[in-house]
């Protein structure tokens, strides 16, 4: 007998100790879940507080913890936890953007289930957010190479996450090696070869801030290429000369900044120069900077690589004049500099010799006009005195 109610007391009191890891457990959940903060009610989370702003701190009670997924109707896993010390450090962070500001769509706990069907769905969802409080940003992407993709059906074109993050939100304006590395992400080959070329050289092995990106040719938001462009290729030694006919910025590194009057100045430049007031929207067949010196993999003209360089530009300009063999029809081109005694002496000569007979013959012959004709006056007046 007193072996059978030992045996009621020991099952009694296993029955005890797990009522009490219970509640206390219980007791634990319902403090996380809001008796320490405001806004937080028995069932989870309350995410409106009249007219106030939820703090951030609400939010965070679940999506601070490591590894915390949902999953999209699709099977793909969604990570939602949230890195708040990057989400501080960041731009959105550092002026105070709360959680509900870019998630208005979640209006309670426990949140609706997720309906974009693929990821990239749900974060085109999320990219509207963006669009409420960047209003210029988000019509200058509407008229990009990126959103007319987007528009095409092209689920994997840039999203304004995809460039510059979500909680840890990058402004990229001051930082650009950054730019050129975002794009590198979906542009992998063309990264490669801007890497190696004498302007992707210098921004990212030595830091040089002068150089080119990116976005300096082809723009950011309302980014623009060739592909939709048609005269993108046109139009092109315009974005060239943005840095090479700056005199201040040229003189640094000991560039000439002639390109532009020398390039109109010969036969190609004009021809281009014509083509682009009669007709701007077609592309011409005559060459332009990146027909000759390359597009991301520009090299100096002292590489041996260049297809500028010296002994390379016969093969160069062999893709539109087939026919050149000799040496000598390249040798014809000054490149980017006015001619001077020391680099095309035969040439100065000419041009100072026309500079100075053109002008004295024209002068001369006016010369002689007038005075003929002053001679004329004269004798006329002689003959009717007489």
């Amino acid at each position: 007998m007193e072996q059978k109610w030992r045996k009621v007391l020991w099952l009694f009191g296993w029955v005890g100790l797990l009522l009490m890891l219970s509640g206390g457990l219980m007791w634990k959940s319902a403090s996380a879940h809001g008796q320490a903060e405001p806004g937080v009610g028995e069932k989870g989370p309350r995410l409106h507080q009249g007219d106030e702003k939820v703090p951030d701190a609400n939010c965070l009670v679940c999506h601070q913890e490591s590894g915390l997924r949902t999953a999209l109707p699709d099977g793909t896993p969604l990570d939602i936890t949230v890195g708040y010390p990057d989400y501080r450090a960041s731009a959105h962070g550092q002026k105070d953007v709360a959680c509900v500001d870019c998630h208005q769509d979640i209006q309670d706990y426990p949140h609706r289930p997720v309906t974009a069907t693929t990821w990239r769905a749900w974060l085109a969802g999320m990219n509207q957010s963006c669009r409420r409080c960047h209003e210029d940003e988000a019509e200058k992407y509407d008229q990009g190479d990126h959103a007319r993709a987007g528009r095409e059906g092209n689920p994997n074109v840039a999203l304004c996450t995809d460039c510059h993050g979500a909680h840890e939100m990058v402004d990229l304006k001051d930082h650009p090696q950054a730019v050129v590395q975002t794009c590198g992400r979906c542009h992998a080959d063309i990264y490669e070869k801007y890497r190696q070329s004498v302007h992707g050289a210098a921004l990212m092995e030595e830091g040089n801030p002068d150089v080119p990106t990116c976005v300096d040719c082809h723009q950011n938001h309302a980014n623009a290429g060739p592909i939709y462009r048609t005269t993108f290729h046109l139009m092109s030694p315009e974005v060239c000369a943005k840095c090479h006919a700056d005199k201040e910025l040229m003189a640094k590194y000991g560039l000439s900044t002639h390109v532009m009057d020398t390039y109109v100045g010969d036969f190609h430049g004009k021809t281009v120069l014509i083509f682009e007031k009669l007709y701007p929207d077609q592309q011409t067949n005559k060459p332009v900077c990146v027909d000759c010196h390359g597009v991301h993999d520009i090299l100096p003209p002292t590489d041996a690589n260049s297809p500028v360089m010296q002994a390379n530009l016969l093969r160069t300009c062999q893709r539109c004049h087939p026919n050149a063999r000799s040496l000598n029809f390249p040798k014809a081109w000054l490149g980017h500099y006015p001619p001077d005694w020391k680099r095309a002496p035969l040439a100065t000569f000419v041009h100072w010799f026309y500079a100075i007979v053109i002008p004295l013959t024209i002068g001369g012959m006016a010369f002689f006009v007038v005075a003929d004709a002053f001679r004329r006056l004269r004798r006329r007046k002689g003959e009717g005195e007489s």
